[in-house]
């Protein structure tokens, strides 16, 4: 195997492979060979990470996590045409499946990928996947591509869509701890790609990167405008001195499910009188940075307190107690909600 090397010898460059005329590549000469491999490198994991997937183009659930793979000319690999979303997995039950879902099928249909399946079908194939893992506690991810079947950036040739699924064994909790965060300087995505789900994650990954270079958690994306969108993969909300809920418009970023079941929650903190209102509008940086506390908003957090903004505390610089008493009250809802309308059970077998 090719190693590093950190040697000055002027004939060592930064590689070293021996003879490059006598390298050879190995040549995998049967599948039963090639799978022998794979389940080498797995046997080495102490806890599978991801005891379940589906694939449409396997037709069915996978459980062994050498097989989990995705064909090499699927379009969602080698063009970025596909989208995706997830759902929680928290003591047995889904949350907010069917509002995920429904987002799901809105981002497919604008990056024009005709769904393989209704979503019932969609929806319950989600449901036994969850039931083959056995797991209680963690995520499930699932994305719908263009589908496999050239090299070309139109999908013409691709006979039908693909649509995979599957379950991440992780542990999460209620945040408490607040984070820092800077200013992004990566152009955020255009209000066309942000407000549906896509693959194309790059902004995003080159955004959290550089937050985590300045020593922070994550960044905040601001417009063209000066006004405050999001973070690198969840919503920003502010409470201001007067105890008030903002929430910036959705207009030009993702309308993120958790920070919209926020804004049905909410409202039970203003009639305890514990917040004054509760609104989405515009909210400019200088604004944003006099607010009294700052939260991101996503599925895992379910919020997460932010106590400091480009070097400047956020408010008096500590976890807020309304930030907190916004995260109970989802995190309730996550734990004990309605199984009518917002909580899945899973039928383990």
């Amino acid at each position: 195997m090719a190693s590093y090397s950190s040697s000055s010898d002027p004939k060592s460059d930064s590689l070293e492979v021996g003879n490059v005329e006598d390298f050879k590549v190995h040549v995998f000469k049967s599948s039963s060979e090639l799978l022998e491999k794979l389940h080498e490198k797995w046997s080495k994991v102490e806890k599978k990470p991801y005891p379940a997937m589906y694939s449409s183009t396997y037709g069915g659930i996978i459980l062994d996590p050498a097989l989990m793979v995705i064909p090499i000319d699927d379009h969602m690999v080698h063009r970025g045409h596909g989208v995706f979303d997830t759902a929680i997995l928290l003591n047995g039950y889904l949350y907010e499946l069917d509002v995920h879902l429904n987002r799901f099928l809105r981002s497919a249909s604008k990056a024009r990928i005709p769904s393989p399946f209704d979503l019932s079908t969609l929806r319950s194939i989600l449901v036994q996947l969850a039931a083959a893992s056995q797991i209680k506690k963690g995520t499930l991810r699932y994305w719908m591509s263009a589908g496999p079947g050239d090299f070309l950036l139109q999908p013409t040739g691709c006979p039908t869509s693909a649509f995979y699924a599957v379950v991440i064994d992780e542990d999460f909790n209620q945040c408490k701890e607040g984070v820092k965060v800077i200013t992004s300087s990566i152009p955020m995505k255009s209000p066309e790609m942000a407000t549906m789900k896509n693959v194309n994650y790059l902004p995003n990954i080159l955004a959290k990167m550089e937050a985590e270079d300045k020593g922070a958690f994550a960044s905040i994306w601001v417009d063209e405008k000066g006004y405050i969108a999001e973070g690198p993969n969840v919503n920003v909300a502010f409470i201001t001195h007067d105890k008030e809920l903002i929430v910036p418009f959705f207009d030009k970023i993702l309308s993120g499910c958790t920070v919209l079941r926020l804004l049905e929650l909410a409202p039970k903190l203003v009639e305890s009188g514990r917040l004054k209102g509760v609104t989405t509008r515009n909210i400019s940086v200088e604004e944003a940075k006099r607010s009294a506390e700052m939260m991101f908003v996503g599925s895992t957090l379910p919020l997460l307190p932010i106590i400091a903004w480009d070097e400047q505390p956020v408010g008096d610089g500590k976890v807020g107690e309304l930030t907190m008493a916004l995260s109970d009250l989802v995190w309730d809802d996550m734990v004990a909600g309605s199984t009518e309308t917002q909580r899945t059970a899973v039928p383990y077998v």
